[in-house]
């Protein structure tokens, strides 16, 4: 098994996709001031450049780094999906964790989402901060927690996708490295074939005039 040339266009080609999936999903927590997967989006971006550049110049050690990110990455896609589904002791509504505890600010697709109708609520409760506004949402073809369960979900199936393609790159990496300190032992071990010699004995020649 070796790694050829035209296997870097299909890693350029699945990076781009992974690439713009993550930019699309990084503009709606700009917008939803969602300032932890803000971050981790971030991060991301970057750590799949990076495997990309060790994809292209056959570095192991950069797609192992990328593989690895992938588990955390799996990981955190999966506490969001819990998040928004509220599983155990967790709650969408009063819990602050995507946003550091800093606002209370909602995902951009609560007040955006497909359908959605927002009033305005007058007198805002007491304990609503005054910088923010009271708001009911209603008549949503698609509630926005399971539109933001859908994007953990995409990145989840693309990680998975992503991993098992680092392990098969590091794998054929391997091979191949493998493969040229076999033929190249000879040489390190000054080996040289067998010379002849010639046995045959130079008599010396006259010539008449």
């Amino acid at each position: 098994m070796q790694l050829s040339k035209t296997n870097v266009p299909q890693a350029k080609q699945s990076v781009n996709r992974d690439t713009v999936c993550v930019l699309e999903r990084q503009i709606f927590d700009f917008l939803g001031y969602q300032w932890a997967p803000i971050l981790a989006n971030f991060v991301h971006i970057i750590i799949v450049i990076l495997g990309l550049f060790g994809t292209i110049q056959y570095r192991p050690r950069y797609i192992t780094g990328y593989a690895v990110w992938l588990v955390l990455w799996v990981t955190w896609n999966v506490f969001v999906i819990c998040f928004y589904l509220e599983a155990g002791d967790l709650s969408k509504e009063t819990d602050l964790i995507l946003t550091f505890n800093i606002s209370m600010h909602r995902s951009w697709w609560m007040e955006n989402g497909p359908g959605c109708t927002v009033t305005s609520v007058t007198p805002a409760p007491d304990w609503a901060p005054e910088d923010h506004r009271y708001i009911t949402v209603s008549g949503c073809f698609l509630e926005y927690q399971y539109i933001e369960v859908a994007h953990s979900s995409l990145q989840i199936v693309l990680a998975l996708a992503g991993f098992i393609y680092a392990c098969y790159v590091v794998k054929c990496i391997t091979e191949e490295e493998d493969s040229f300190d076999f033929i190249g032992g000879f040489d390190s071990y000054g080996y040289q074939g067998p010379q002849k010699t010639s046995h045959l004995q130079l008599q010396p020649m006259y010539m008449s005039k």
